[in-house]
């Protein structure tokens, strides 16, 4: 890489992502396009000649009218849909540094400060979240970095096969039963399947409204009792501090203290509300995980963190190791073989991994805990003041009680006609995203199609939300107005 050409590029395209955020309200924040429109804009095959980052970036000819048409802005200040995918200047800045350095740091001998780094950056975020000393890189666990919540569940369910096998017997697999409640995150329904466990052992347990969709510890209970008493073997639980559907908490505690009865492996998914428990007024959230035989909460969702940076802690790294480590001649190395160092390969699917820990260390250095804290806080203030202005308008029902920063709200249907109120709710979403002013998403709960509102982007201000709350209300009124002519 010549080092000025780099310099020169650099700056180019450092310009154009800062001019990116200066006019990124200007754009809809859902793409517009149809499928496959892009197919008709760029050629069907590579150029054969090198062309010039000018010709790609100047007048924004392939960027801004072939790409940017069909990118979904995630972070527009009026994105609310699913859950937040933040970037910041230190996160930012972290990723830069990262493909600057572009180390690929599966073991500890091919970039110590990768592995060194992300032990010492977790340990950091495990102190701010007060988690058990167990998940400490000082004792017998310890955090590492992943790409997803998703690879998070997937590695902890094959240590918690494994371990559960070497109790059991091998060729016990297809007695091994998973435990989780109906708002768990479908992650989990794929790391049963690449994991082998048999479809109809994995028990998906029903919530309702009476407990906020939380798990309930008496229907665990009797799913487990029924399951040993026709021989099945329970080894795994996933809990949730923040559901998809509706940022439900289940009661860590009791869910614990029934894993742990039963021999069974509890793993706590928190992903999106784990970095609210960075204040002290929502620790209480997770209380319990100390019952936990692992831990997990995506950074790059709302901390500030560009994707991906998933942070999971583990009481036991020798599970995962145990399971999920190879040994081939060519990585051999002294430091490994006198078992003096951390081979991240070890604890996570794929071989190759990225200095992901210099964006969290940039995150936590550049804002500190304090405004780490304020941020969160004042997204949760954004949507208390959300749920406030849905509260106000009776054609409107707020559907669960908001904890985080997700609301999940209705528009009632004419004559409590709940068949129309689903198709009604579907239409005014649709109506809503075609704006191109806001975009949210919806998920079904007790039968009923929701909308969800996430706060979380970081640019977004008490103004973007009372203008989506009017968009909002504009296409119900015109809704509501067709429907009555009708």
């Amino acid at each position: 890489m010549d080092a000025e050409q780099l310099r020169e590029n650099a700056h180019k395209m450092v310009d154009f992502i800062a001019d990116y955020y200066k006019s990124i309200e200007n754009f809809p924040v859902l793409s517009q396009v149809q499928p496959g429109y892009l197919h008709n804009l760029i050629p069907d095959s590579a150029p054969h000649h090198p062309e010039s980052l000018q010709n790609v970036l100047d007048g924004y000819i392939d960027i801004q009218e072939k790409i940017l048409p069909g990118v979904t802005h995630w972070q527009s200040p009026n994105y609310f849909a699913y859950y937040p995918s933040n970037s910041s200047v230190a996160g930012f800045l972290g990723e830069m540094l990262s493909a600057g350095l572009n180390i690929v740091g599966f073991s500890w001998i091919t970039s110590p400060a990768a592995t060194e780094l992300e032990m010492i950056v977790l340990d950091w975020l495990a102190k701010l979240l007060k988690l058990p000393e167990d998940f400490l890189s000082s004792g017998q666990g310890g955090g590492v970095i992943q790409g997803t919540a998703s690879e998070a569940v997937l590695v902890v369910l094959l240590a918690a096969r494994d371990k559960a096998l070497k109790r059991v017997g091998k060729n016990s697999l297809e007695k091994l039963v998973v435990y989780a409640s109906d708002q768990t995150h479908s992650a989990l329904q794929k790391a049963c399947q690449i994991g082998g466990i048999h479809p109809q052992n994995f028990r998906v347990l029903k919530t309702d409204s009476s407990t906020n969709y939380s798990l309930s510890p008496d229907s665990l209970a009797e799913a487990i009792s029924r399951d040993l008493t026709i021989g099945l073997i329970p080894f795994f639980l996933c809990a949730t501090v923040g559901t998809t559907s509706s940022t439900a908490v289940d009661p860590l505690l009791a869910l614990g203290n029934i894993a742990k009865s039963n021999g069974m492996w509890f793993h706590v998914d928190a992903a999106y509300a784990g970095s609210a428990c960075i204040c002290p007024e929502y620790r209480q959230y997770i209380d319990g995980v100390e019952e936990a035989d692992s831990f997990n909460m995506n950074a790059h969702k709302w901390f500030l963190t560009n994707f991906d940076c998933s942070a999971l802690w583990v009481k036991d790294r020798n599970t995962l190791i145990q399971s999920l480590s190879t040994n081939p001649e060519f990585l051999k190395n002294k430091a490994s073989q006198a078992n003096m160092v951390v081979d991240y390969k070890d604890w996570q699917i794929p071989l190759g991994r990225r200095f992901r820990s210099l964006k969290l260390w940039m995150v936590l250095r550049l804002y500190g805990l304090e405004n780490l804290q304020g941020y969160i806080r004042n997204h949760i203030q954004l949507a208390k003041h959300f749920e406030g202005l849905v509260a106000q308008d009776l054609r409107f029902e707020v559907v669960t009680p908001r904890i985080f920063s997700l609301v999940c709200f209705r528009l009632l249907p004419p004559h409590n006609d709940e068949d129309h109120g689903n198709k009604l709710n579907h239409k005014l979403l649709d109506d809503i995203n075609s704006t191109g002013k806001i975009f949210i998403s919806h998920t079904v709960l007790s039968g009923k199609y929701i909308l969800r509102f996430a706060v979380g982007a970081p640019l977004t201000e008490w103004r973007h939300v009372n203008a989506a709350w009017e968009v909002m209300q504009d296409k119900a009124s015109a809704l509501l107005a067709r429907l009555s002519i009708e």
